[in-house]
């Protein structure tokens, strides 16, 4: 996946995207009318006029005030809509790529950096819309506005104004790189490390526990999380840095408001009955620039807003530089979630295949492998070859071998997460004509180490017929020896916890075969179903798993532990 197609994605459509930045725009283009109409109106207010000659002034100040919040309310609202839906269709799309390289295309990836990517990561794409595309765009179209305002009323102003908000820009973007630029770039990946290794020392207590490695371990993530505080700080001295130089530049913008303006109302007012006026020109010591950049004719109230007016707008222009500072982390961010999705699908994962009017459910169960071989993704070679096999419908297969011979290899071929050479068919069907989910809806796999969400027994079945009612859940407890036990702790609604922490491994592969019974598979695989199991219930946990499979679906069993020969009716090899 490129990172251009991941910032298309976070970027949502212009007519999602247009309401909130037109009420953005609005917004901040309120809040520098509230500031200049106020000048306007407390200054010519002074002068103690009929109070006919301030209305229009009053009922601007007011409706600018309440367009600045209403439409505050309306931009925060229209914007976060807008990003938080372009992030729900970002992460579909994301697992709509991940799911054909699932699971063993992904072998290669830390869980807790994954984690990280597709959680943290797609999160921090939000500020695409709101903390860049949309901040840069109101700010510049606020402040050309606020130019050409001021500019009508004292050109020379309008032009101190316009290099001000440039040297803003410049200074403020150099000073953001100088200082946050490498902490902007390591947040996110400090950040990912920094929960891998939390996901790791939470998910392994109890091995670290037993190899006194736990302080290790935590010295390591106390390291981590110091790289993520040091980045964290480095980004605030960055936003603190950039606040302080546009408040400087602000000032300075307030400052040629006054040096500018106060001659030009010197020009008005040096005449009798005015002569305060030219003394406040003189002692500013600008008679020479009034002269020289004075525009027009200005009074009063306009002097109080060419001075107040650019605190209003460098306001809004604040954000612009911190704009390019949130570029360089949602860059950050694309460019990692990018790199989850691999943008070429290794050769050992199965190729989709357009679906087909052939279910596979409705085909003959009946297996055909003729010389097939398969091997991981980034492997030098095959885990095995040259396995032929007959599975019929019923039967009990046992496939055994040493550690490393490729027993699960084959099974993760014949449930389609890995490819395969030589043939494979089902019911005379070549499984690569088939799309991997109608494969799967006759080959189940139950693995060695049966996941087990953190939710209710029942919702740990439902995901395999989400359509079964309590009722057929018991039923099928009751099949595979769980009735009794489920009721005593619950029922339906006991809890089996993380990755199954409160049921022993037995009850794991039977919740397993619960599913696989749910599902309807007609050909079922256990890979090591006995691996965690105390050796003397081994063999009963296998007879029961073989007798409640029932005698027209087949069972692939996957051993490397000795299995009685009266349970299986043909045993393949692997060396």
């Amino acid at each position: 996946m490129l990172t251009s197609e991941v910032l298309r994605l976070a970027q949502p459509r212009w007519r999602a995207f247009a309401p909130g930045l037109i009420f953005g725009v609005l917004s901040a283009a309120a809040a520098v009318a509230l500031l200049a109409t106020s000048a306007w109106l407390i200054t010519r207010a002074a002068d103690e006029p009929p109070i006919l000659f301030l209305s229009a002034a009053i009922v601007g100040v007011r409706a600018a005030a309440l367009g600045r919040a209403s439409f505050r309310y309306l931009e925060r609202l229209q914007s976060h809509d807008a990003a938080f839906r372009g992030l729900a269709d970002l992460r579909v799309s994301i697992y709509e790529r991940l799911i054909p390289l699932a699971p063993d295309g992904l072998r290669g990836t830390r869980r807790g950096d994954l984690l990280a990517r597709l959680v943290g990561d797609v999160d921090e794409l939000q500020n695409l819309p709101l903390r860049v595309v949309q901040p840069l765009a109101t700010s510049l179209i606020v402040a050309v506005a606020a130019v050409v305002g001021v500019s009508i009323l004292l050109p020379a102003a309008g032009l101190a104004l316009a290099v001000t908000l440039a040297l803003a820009f410049a200074l403020g973007t150099l000073v953001n790189a100088r200082l946050a630029g490498r902490a902007e770039r390591d947040l996110s990946p400090v950040r990912a490390d920094f929960a891998d290794g939390t996901l790791d020392v939470v998910s392994n207590l109890d091995v670290l526990v037993a190899f006194g490695a736990v302080d290790a371990r935590l010295d390591h993530l106390r390291d981590t999380e110091s790289r993520l505080t040091r980045a964290a700080l480095g980004t605030a001295s960055g936003t603190g840095a950039v606040a302080g130089v546009v408040s400087l530049l602000a000032g300075a913008a307030t400052f040629c408001g006054l040096l500018f303006g106060v001659p030009a109302l010197g020009v008005v007012t040096g005449v009798a009955g005015s002569a305060g006026a030219a003394a406040v020109a003189a002692a500013a010591g600008a008679g020479t620039f009034g002269a020289v950049f004075a525009g027009g004719a200005i009074d009063g109230p306009v002097l109080a807003m060419l001075a107040l007016v650019p605190i209003a707008v460098f306001e809004v222009f604040g954000m612009v530089p911190l704009a390019v500072g949130a570029w360089r982390q949602v860059r950050v961010s694309a460019e990692r979630v990018a790199q989850a999705v691999p943008t070429v699908v290794p050769p050992e994962i199965p190729a989709d295949v357009p679906v087909q009017d052939l279910r596979v459910g409705a085909i003959a169960s009946a297996i055909e492998l003729r010389g097939l071989s398969a091997r991981w993704p980034e492997a030098r070679g095959d885990a095995f070859g040259g396995v032929s096999l007959s599975i019929r419908p019923g039967d009990r297969v046992l496939v055994t071998g040493p550690s490393g011979a490729g027993k699960t290899t084959l099974a993760h071929a014949l449930v389609r997460f890995l490819d395969y050479g030589g043939e494979y068919t089902i019911g005379g069907v070549e499984a690569r004509a088939l799309p991997a989910e109608e494969v799967r809806r006759t080959v189940g796999l139950c693995e060695q180490q049966p996941y087990l969400f953190d939710a209710n027994l029942r919702q740990n079945l439902l995901f395999a017929r989400e359509s079964a009612t309590d009722h057929d859940l018991l039923n099928v407890l009751e099949r595979v020896g769980l009735r009794d036990w489920a009721l005593e702790r619950g029922g339906l609604s006991a809890h089996v916890g993380e990755r199954g922490a409160l049921v022993s491994g037995g009850q794991a592969q039977r919740i397993a075969l619960a599913r696989a019974l749910l599902a309807g598979f007609p050909v079922v695989i256990f890979d090591e179903p006995t691996a965690n199991v105390d050796p003397d219930q081994a063999d009963l946990l296998l007879a029961d798993l073989l007798a409640v499979a029932g005698p027209r679906r087949s069972v692939v069993l996957i051993s490397h532990a000795d299995v009685p020969q009266a349970l299986v009716t043909q045993t393949l090899r692997l060396a």
